[in-house]
């Protein structure tokens, strides 16, 4: 393990180690002490339970540490520099124009293990880890969609990616991907959107009536970050599920990646949420520009959201289609959010058609315009 590797459990270790210490003197000392019998049994029961509870979280806490250490060595792909921070991406397949997916808030490059293999037998197919997530170096704020974008651009040059490329982004990555569109049409041959956000989503009056608010919501953050710097997560399986459509090492990559959440940098781009919305508010429409909408199924979504919202968030799918002329919205039919986990099927045929129409190999849509439910 290298030294960051270490920097995290360094300090639980110590401590654990400290509190194992304090107690074992203490249960030494209790020999001269003239307490009653059964406060001494007490006393002693309490700090052996402290002890043994220190020493089991140090353990776990070094135990997860190189867990994550291992299979962050064992990703696929590449880092390079850019603007003087390194970023990480894996490209497979051969072919133009490239497909660049854009991972959701929280996710990393290897939430797309099930789909990307599938689509590089058709052309190239690149997925990257925004700066915080996955291998790429965090970056202080503004974590903006305007420096998300550059920072892919910089990213595919340094790459060596100079032909044109199609983007694919999901949930919150639908808002960065109209912001790269916006800033560098020349590169962009279509976009899919992967029940992707849209700008200022929030200021709808069924968002704003999630907002949450009280005294311990502040204790949220340092609460998680402890438990995933001592490896709670694992106890429950959470870093040993199956993932259909995974091959054996993509699904242990990606369910590892799963006790490893980037909190700050999750926290970093939700500040700029609003200002990344300012930024894309007026993007579009972009002409005929391909694009490719996959949305998830409301039904399921009123199942378990507000009414308001759910209604909302459809809304805000059929305006997608307003972005080109040539928009297409197919609904997952019996899918959540996250479409590429859940119907990973529906994305890895209807891309491949969307990418056959724009090479011009297959024949052009007649539906533009259009919802489907599939």
């Amino acid at each position: 393990m290298s030294f960051g590797d270490f920097a995290v459990p360094a300090p639980i270790v110590l401590i654990g180690g400290l509190i194992v210490w304090l107690s074992i003197r203490r249960i030494v000392r209790l020999r001269t002490k003239n307490h009653a019998p059964w406060r001494n049994l007490i006393e002693r029961s309490a700090l052996s339970v402290a002890a043994l509870a220190a020493l089991g979280v140090a353990g776990s806490s070094v135990f997860n540490a190189m867990m994550l250490h291992h299979t962050s060595a064992s990703r696929p792909g590449a880092t390079y520099e850019v603007d003087g921070h390194r970023m990480h991406m894996d490209c497979v397949g051969n072919g133009s124009p490239t497909i660049v997916l854009d991972a959701g808030l929280g996710d990393d490059g290897l939430i797309w293990g099930g789909v990307q293999p599938v689509l590089a037998k058709s052309t190239r197919v690149c997925s990257y880890d925004r700066a915080g997530f996955g291998l790429s170096d965090a970056l202080p704020g503004p974590r903006d969609a305007d420096h998300i974008a550059a920072e892919l651009h910089g990213l595919l040059a340094a790459a060596g990616i100079d032909g044109p490329i199609v983007l694919m982004g999901h949930s919150i990555a639908g808002i960065y991907i109209r912001d790269y569109a916006t800033k560098y049409p020349a590169d962009v041959a279509g976009l899919i959107f992967v029940d992707g956000s849209t700008p200022l989503q929030d200021q709808n009056p069924a968002f704003k009536a999630l907002e949450r608010k009280g005294r311990g919501v502040w204790l949220e953050k340092p609460l998680m970050e402890a438990a995933v710097n001592t490896g709670i997560p694992r106890w429950f399986g959470f870093c040993s599920r199956q993932y259909p459509g995974f091959d054996a090492r993509a699904a242990k990559l990606f369910s590892e990646d799963q006790c490893n959440p980037k909190i700050a940098a999750v926290d970093d781009e939700m500040a700029s949420f609003d200002q990344s919305g300012e930024e894309t508010v007026h993007s579009g429409p972009y002409g005929e520009l391909p694009i490719l909408i996959f949305s998830q199924d409301p039904t399921r979504h009123v199942s378990a959201m507000p009414i308001d919202l759910a209604k909302a968030w459809e809304q805000m799918q059929k305006d997608l289609m307003k972005l080109s002329a040539h928009s297409r919205r197919i609904i997952a039919k019996g899918s959540g959010h996250a479409i590429h986990l859940e119907r990973p099927d529906l994305i890895e045929r209807e891309a491949r058609l969307f990418l056959a129409q724009i090479r011009g190999t297959a024949p052009q849509g007649t539906d533009y315009g259009s919802t489907t439910t599939e």
